[in-house]
């Protein structure tokens, strides 16, 4: 079988994934796979924005060290984290000086920076509330300009195979054919896994569609470490919304601009718990003081409430989210709205090093598919899309610097057909039940116990049983084993307390 032959494969097109092919040598041949549409990811629905030492009379590369190690409870890469943010200022200036993204100013044109939660210091630069989608899209731009690089929309990459130093991928896509689908084949010196993250192994998730961790799947049967794919972070305040499986974030800079948390009795309660930080501690602490909070007044009625600010104000800093939460039937500017936590981030993932690049040679991960170590256990806000661009831009270095020189346009290599029995329905919707009992801010052990039974058997059917390779195969395959490795990691953890 022929495969079509690139220098560099880059699975994903959110920010990770494009920064890297901006910082690619432009002679490079790139194949960009794209799960959807180019703006479907996890990085266009980051509200927030980026973390970076940006005021250096205010604020310190100590201080934000210091957060981000406070807030991964001591369990990050020290190297790492010094990396992240030494080098992310400059990442951060880039986006606006080259490539034009429009970051909210102050008067004097300096980038205006927020709080949030676990920051000791303003250091959030952002656009509104849409900073995520604002970097994406004029990122999507600067790539869509290149001319070595070839962008397939509506693409799984349903399987990697490495061979003799080259990997080969098959690759379903729905791009511009008339008949639906089809398998199409393609290798590289070089691939680059920026997938996203693993939140629809859960029933309720802040995460996009797509987001059933096949980047993990696919590096973690080629045989890539994976690390810490147990430190899942739950965001204490997405809308309460239990009819819908993805739920709409309400940013951390919410709370960082003021926002209180409410019981059920529409009265502040963090201070009994975090006395000092209260709404602003880190994600975690926050999610945890909620179900402490629950089980004394046995409500999971949560509200959260920035009526006392001036709704100008709030309207001016969150336009989308004050937009989203009037479609909801509710006036931030006038009232409290419901939140609950749900899962939200991957802090774990394909173990990588400083350069990105995994225990495979020529494989390598970005963005929350990753694991660098940065975040520790416990992510603190907006440092996700500073290691979006900071190690991607890694990458890129370091496959220009280890380069091949094959110009082969195809490579021969057998690969098995993809044809199979159809997939039986319903697997992931007991996967996500399972994950939701077993895993839900703090683990259920007796449940983990009994889910990862459960989870062996279905891993077992799914791998042995010839299945056409499907999309939906893929997602389920992807959906089974990152349950597995989590709760693998959960029972163990527990065998060592």
């Amino acid at each position: 079988m022929k495969f079509q032959r690139y220098d560099v494969i880059i699975v994903g097109t959110g920010i990770s994934g494009i920064y890297t092919a901006l910082n690619l040598a432009p002679d490079l041949r790139i194949l960009m796979l794209s799960k959807r549409e180019l703006t479907l990811c996890n990085s266009a629905l980051a509200q927030g924005g980026v973390a970076a030492v940006m005021d250096k009379e205010n604020d310190s590369y100590e201080l934000h060290i210091k957060d981000t190690l406070i807030a991964g409870h001591y369990k990050n890469n020290l190297d790492n984290v010094k990396i992240l943010v030494e080098q992310g200022p400059t990442d951060v200036m880039k986006l606006k000086d080259k490539y034009g993204v429009e970051f909210d100013l102050k008067q004097d044109g300096s980038i205006e920076l927020t709080r949030e939660g676990g920051h000791s210091r303003r250091r959030i630069a952002h656009h509104k509330d849409t900073t995520g989608f604002e970097i994406e899209t004029n990122l999507i731009k600067q790539v869509q300009e290149l001319k070595n690089v070839t962008v397939v929309n509506n693409s799984v990459l349903c399987r990697l195979e490495k061979q003799d130093g080259i990997f080969f991928a098959d690759v379903l896509a729905h791009n511009d054919i008339p008949n639906g689908q089809e398998h199409q084949y393609y290798c590289a010196d070089a691939v680059v896994l920026a997938t996203g993250g693993i939140g629809r192994v859960y029933d309720f998730t802040t995460n996009s569609a797509i987001a059933t961790g096949d980047g993990i799947q696919l590096a973690y049967n080629l045989g890539a470490e994976i690390k810490n794919l147990s430190y899942v972070q739950f965001h204490p305040t997405a809308f309460a919304d239990k009819k819908n499986r993805e739920c709409f974030l309400i940013s951390e800079a919410v709370r960082g601009e003021g926002a209180y948390l409410l019981n059920c009795h529409k009265e502040r309660f963090m201070q009994k718990y975090e006395p000092e930080r209260k709404e602003l501690a880190p994600r975690d602490v926050v999610s945890q003081c909620m179900m402490k909070e629950q089980e004394l007044t046995g409500s999971d009625e949560f509200w959260l409430d920035i009526s006392h600010k001036d709704p100008e104000f709030v309207k001016g800093h969150f336009p989308m989210i004050y937009n989203k939460v009037l479609e909801k039937g509710y006036d931030m500017t006038k009232e409290p709205f419901p939140v609950y936590p749900c899962q939200h981030y991957l802090m774990g993932g394909i173990n990588v090093d400083g350069k990105g690049a995994t225990n495979i040679p020529g494989l390598y991960a970005a963005g929350e598919c990753s694991h660098t170590g940065v975040h520790g256990q416990n992510r603190l806000a907006s440092n996700s899309l500073l290691e979006a661009l900071v190690f991607s831009r890694l990458i890129a270095e370091d496959i220009n610097k280890n380069r091949t020189n094959d110009k082969r346009d195809t490579v021969e290599y057998p690969m098995t057909s993809p044809e199979g029995a159809p997939l039986p329905k319903g697997i992931r919707t007991e996967v996500r039940h399972i994950m939701q009992k077993a895993y839900f801010i703090t683990p259920n052990y007796e449940e983990a116990e009994k889910g990862l039974a459960r989870i062996k058997e279905l891993k077992h059917q799914v791998e042995t049983s010839g299945y056409a390779i499907t999309a939906d195969f893929v997602e389920t395959k992807s959906l089974v084993t990152v349950a597995y490795i989590i709760l693998s990691e959960v029972i163990e953890r527990k065998d060592k307390e």
